[in-house]
């Protein structure tokens, strides 16, 4: 269960860093379309280390006894 909200966060940094390039693209090129791109890269970034990330939480979730 844990995995499925992993991925469903993944995609949701990935799909604000779509909105934010959207965004971008309508704005002519200066400092604050710049931001906008700066935004979505980082939120690119964020959702890939969530990815890595899960396979080792996975782990951590050994069974106790």
């Amino acid at each position: 269960m844990a995995h499925v909200q992993i991925s469903t966060e993944t995609s949701a940094w990935l799909l604000q860093a779509k909105d934010f390039l959207d965004e971008a693209r309508r704005l002519k090129p200066g400092p604050e379309r710049n931001e906008l791109r700066e935004t979505a890269k980082v939120l690119r970034e964020i959702a890939k280390l969530e990815t890595a990330a899960s396979p080792a939480r996975k782990l951590d979730r050994r069974p106790r006894s």
